[in-house]
């Protein structure tokens, strides 16, 4: 059963605070600034959840993330898996960590490359990171199915065994390729403003 990451970027404590008291164990946001402003104050109150960074992780906010998440689905880069691993060291904390394909190769978007992906896998295990699976978000042109077969081919290939695909829109497909963590905002807490 795929674990449902209810995404709350955007929306203030108030809108999150019933889902978390309700027992939803599993939250997703894409900037580390605002999830440190939020989610400090909710892990006051309450302790047992998982805070997990989808979005892009710039080096520069890799000791805030460290900080305040659980889980990062966006490791995309030796230097980045550097300064995660240093960053761990120091703050005494290991976090699971997805490595983020550019499944489409679309230029405008994060994750590493196919072809880069195995050196990545052995240079973290190397560093000693929990990589626990692979991350993709793929084109938007309607054919989400192709990628999610191919995310699940290579997560099989590396011996990995989480997956992190799928959003509102297209989850069922994700679910249908073996995602074990869907990442679900808008049909959890309605439309961004």
């Amino acid at each position: 059963m795929p674990k449902i990451i209810a995404v709350s970027k955007t929306f203030e404590e108030k809108d999150i605070i019933p889902l978390v008291e309700y027992g939803h164990d599993h939250f997703g946001e894409n900037k580390v600034q605002e999830a440190f402003r939020k989610w400090s104050k909710i892990r006051a109150l309450k302790k047992d959840f998982n805070l997990h960074l989808i979005g892009n992780l710039q080096s520069n906010k890799v000791k805030t993330a460290v900080s305040i998440f659980d889980y990062i689905h966006s490791l995309d880069s030796l230097k980045l898996a550097e300064k995660i691993a240093k960053e761990q060291n120091l703050q005494k904390k290991k976090l699971k960590l997805f490595i983020q394909v550019n499944i489409g190769n679309e230029p405008q978007k994060s994750g590493i490359n196919e072809s880069e992906l195995s050196d990545l896998i052995i240079f973290c295990k190397d560093l000693n990171l929990d990589i626990i699976g692979l991350m993709c978000i793929p084109p938007n042109d309607q054919n989400s199915i192709k990628y999610f077969k191919k995310m699940n081919e290579l997560n099989n290939k590396f011996n990995l065994t989480e997956l992190s695909m799928g959003m509102s829109s297209d989850y069922l497909n994700a679910i249908k390729n073996s995602a074990t963590y869907v990442r679900i905002g808008t049909n959890i807490f309605g439309q961004r403003n």
